[in-house]
């Protein structure tokens, strides 16, 4: 993959994330194989490539290619405006999230647990969302800024999907913090505009 393919690739897992937490809003639902494919990404350590954060493929990331492309076209006018007010907050509060070791190392101490919890629950259980909830909890939700999440009440309320939200967005910054590591800027969604739109026209069939 190119420098520009591999930063895509990251930047598509935020809006994936975002693109899920909407549905999950005003659904309360996503599939297992959607929810377990992000999550995943969240307990991927020293991957040898950007591919291998996510399992391989970005065969996952196709809301978010979507997405992203729609932005990138300017055709905004049937997007949901939350999920893109939440990929600006996930961007943001990446950069707070890297600035404080000492929420860093509460993540990486929390991390290799739900991983055990992983191999008796499953990555789509409610029990492995309820710990990444959690641990967005102590450390995101520490910050000024959160994320209001709008949809549903019937839907939010409920501990379960309220979880799965707080993981799905712990597991956007994770690929913002990707994105940023591999060169990856706001401003290149304007500079880079064009290339950006090339690379995605050319991934279809």
């Amino acid at each position: 993959m190119t420098p520009l393919q591999e930063q895509m690739t990251a930047l598509a897992g935020v809006f994936q994330a975002a693109a899920l937490v909407n549905k999950l809003a005003h659904s309360g639902q996503v599939s297992d194989a959607a929810l377990a494919y992000m999550l995943k990404t969240l307990l991927v350590r020293n991957p040898d490539t950007t591919l291998d954060v996510y399992g391989g493929d970005d065969l996952g990331l196709r809301e978010g290619y979507k997405l992203l492309q729609a932005i990138l076209e300017r055709k905004t006018d049937n997007l949901p405006r939350e999920s893109l007010r939440y990929v600006v907050s996930m961007l943001s509060l990446e950069k707070q999230f890297s600035r404080r070791d000492d929420l860093l190392e509460i993540a990486g101490q929390r991390l290799p647990r739900i991983e055990q919890q992983v191999e008796l629950y499953g990555l789509s259980s409610d029990t492995i969302a309820s710990s990444f909830g959690a641990l967005y909890q102590d450390t995101i939700s520490t910050f000024k800024q959160r994320i209001q999440v709008h949809g549903d009440m019937r839907f939010l309320q409920q501990d379960a999907t309220a979880a799965k939200v707080r993981a799905l967005l712990f597991a956007g910054i994770r690929s913002a913090r990707l994105w940023r590591q591999l060169g990856g800027r706001r401003w290149h969604l304007l500079t880079k505009r064009s290339a950006m739109l090339n690379e995605l026209n050319a991934r279809r069939p």
